[in-house]
């Protein structure tokens, strides 16, 4: 019995699928998912419905890549919030392999064109398991009323901090509880709170009143995802995040007031990786703010 177009097409559709959440379960959080397969999909999406313009043809593409975050997140292979960050590049990926496969249905394909197609998935997925993830940095600063001597003692460890208002945090984005410290001096050990877990960091230069830099070297899960399922655990909460080191710099100004820099370091192993350090960086540096702010509110009491 022979197939129809879109027998075809929706057996191609579910095959998609299917990998893209055994890719997601298996911790390949890659080119493959996040730029292949939506291209893929759009593509596929115009071949079922034949658009008769471009614009038709990427708003089908674009439905197609919204129907697969649906269906991850129907199925707990993710929580709300990856859907949502995920959405702003799987989108218009989407339309974008809708967009081609519509200009694409006027052009002959060579044999060379077919196979370049057929290679693409094993090309992508050898750059997703050898490409190492890049270190990003983040600065954060912010002025107090108050000489560095009084700030310091707040930089060192700082009491508990109030519960936030903000809704990412309130919506399972990790944040800063409190800080502890065991000893002083290099070697001390200082422990970051986090509402998923504990930052443990080895103090490497203790320079008073100006300068606290610290290696990490266990990280806590960026975030608890939300699902309708309860809480669900993805292979992306645990050693993809990695925070590398981080410091705090004091600076006296003229006024004796004082400018603190809070600065981290950090890996993750999502791909494309400037699409993601945009969250990534967006999440620190208002992960940092929380902190300067309570320390300023500590300092100038």
């Amino acid at each position: 019995m022979k197939m129809s177009r879109g027998d075809i097409a929706l057996v191609m559709f579910g095959i998609l699928a299917v990998a893209g959440v055994l890719l997601v379960r298996s911790g390949l959080y890659g080119m493959t998912v996040f730029v292949l397969l939506p291209v893929f999909l759009g593509g596929y999406a115009v071949w079922i419905f034949r658009p008769q313009s471009g614009g038709q043809a990427a708003l089908r593409g674009a439905l197609s890549a919204l129907v697969a975050l649906l269906l991850f997140f129907l199925i707990g292979a993710e929580g709300a919030i990856c859907i949502f960050m995920t959405a702003p590049i799987a989108l218009p990926l989407g339309a974008l392999g809708g967009w081609l496969a519509y200009r694409g249905r006027s052009v002959k394909q060579s044999s060379g064109s077919i196979a370049m197609l057929i290679f693409l998935p094993a090309a992508s997925l050898t750059w997703d398991v050898k490409a190492p993830p890049p270190v990003f940095q983040v600065r954060t600063s912010i002025e107090i009323a108050a000489p560095p001597e009084r700030v310091w003692r707040y930089v060192v460890a700082f009491p508990p901090l109030s519960e936030p208002q903000e809704w990412y945090f309130r919506a399972g984005l990790g944040y800063p509880t409190q800080t502890r410290i065991e000893g002083s001096g290099p070697g001390a050990a200082r422990y970051c709170d986090f509402s998923t877990g504990s930052f443990v960091e080895r103090v490497e230069v203790w320079d008073e009143p100006r300068l606290l830099r610290f290696q990490v070297t266990e990280s806590a899960a960026p975030m608890r995802e939300w699902s309708p399922y309860g809480e669900i655990v993805t292979k992306h909460l645990h050693g993809y995040f990695i925070s590398r080191e981080g410091q705090f710099q004091l600076t006296r100004l003229a006024n004796n007031h004082t400018l603190v820099e809070g600065t981290s370091w950090y890996q993750h192993g999502l791909m494309p990786a400037e699409y993601w350090r945009w969250w990534s960086d967006a999440i620190i540096h208002r992960i940092h703010m929380r902190v300067l702010m309570h320390i300023k509110t500590l300092a100038e009491e």
